[in-house]
């Protein structure tokens, strides 16, 4: 009958009982314990990471900082300043970082090291990274050459306050009507650094703002030339005006040729339009005089920020013969 052991093929096809292990298998049921830190495991790539910034150290002849030091990431919110010149003149004033990135066997120069010198004084986490990766923090920006410094979003003045920069002198200030490029906007800054200026007034809109791309084309003079930003533009004209500015616009219809303006020797805002529309008609209206730059008849107009640039050296020159 079925199930009866004497019968053959009476439980084929049934499981018959295993017999138990004792035991002996529960080893294969409690793990190998916690799992280690990505730099402790050799084929994770923070463990490369976490060699070649000990070698690095080494090199140097410093102590290798600590492992959740050297992982430190970009926070949200921060941006990168990118290139060497831009990231040590970010250091130098002190701005706020968080992080400073090197690409592994960036070749070291002056700037390099000056730049490393001053993260470690300042205690500033500084974290090496293979060459590819640095590429995608930055946004495969090519020009990095080889260092980019994680930044606080940058802390904008207030109009008003740039005038005390000045101090006995006359202030020379610098207002952007609308210039949407980052790269103009930082080539303006850089050349009121130059020049003299005291300071950069943005609009709230219709601009561009200080940008990673803006601490690049400055060359790092974003940290020493503040930048004010405007809620209304032309509020803040009338109230520049009020307290004893001049104002002066740039078009290349200007009532005024550049070498024959005079007025360089008092309190001044040079105000440069946008890079196709110019001045806007109310703060066109606003201006005491518009100051043109002869140009060649074959050239239509110049781009903003070369048309700054040159209205603030010829005042920068002015004001030096006057003294």
């Amino acid at each position: 009958m079925a199930g009866d052991a004497r019968h053959p093929g009476a439980n084929r096809g049934k499981k018959r009982p295993m017999v138990g292990t004792g035991g002996h298998g529960r080893k294969a049921l409690e793990g190998k314990g916690p799992t280690p830190k990505a730099e402790d495991r050799v084929y994770h790539q923070a463990h490369k990471r976490k060699q070649a910034a000990e070698r690095l150290a080494a090199k140097r002849g410093e102590t290798p900082r600590r492992p959740e030091q050297s992982g430190r990431r970009k926070q949200s919110g921060d941006e990168l300043v990118t290139g060497r010149n831009a990231v040590l003149e970010a250091l130098r004033a002190k701005v706020p970082a968080t992080t400073l990135y090197l690409a592994s066997r960036a070749e070291l120069d002056d700037r390099l090291r000056e730049t490393i010198s001053i993260a470690n004084h300042r205690d500033l986490p500084v974290l090496e990274v293979m060459r590819p990766e640095l590429d995608r923090l930055t946004g495969n920006d090519l020009l990095h050459q080889g260092v980019a410094l994680a930044v606080r979003p940058y802390e904008y003045a207030h109009p008003l306050d740039l005038l005390e920069r000045a101090g006995d002198g006359a202030p020379l200030l610098v207002a952007l009507d609308g210039v949407t490029d980052p790269r103009n906007l930082g080539a303006i800054i850089r050349s009121a650094a130059a020049f003299g200026a005291h300071g950069v007034v943005l609009p709230q809109r219709r601009s561009a703002g200080v940008t990673a791309a803006v601490w690049r084309a400055s060359a790092g003079a974003v940290a020493r030339m503040p930048v004010a930003m405007a809620s209304n533009l032309a509020q803040t004209i009338s109230a520049y005006k009020q307290r004893g500015v001049f104002v002066a616009g740039l078009a290349g219809d200007g009532d005024v040729l550049l070498p024959a303006f005079d007025l360089a020797d008092r309190p001044l805002l040079v105000v440069a339009g946008s890079e196709g529309d110019g001045l806007s008609r109310i703060v066109r209206e606003l201006c005491d005089v518009v100051v043109s730059i002869p140009i060649g008849a074959a050239t239509e107009s110049l781009n903003a920020s070369v048309a700054a640039s040159i209205a603030l050296y010829t005042i920068a020159a002015s004001r030096a013969s006057t003294k």
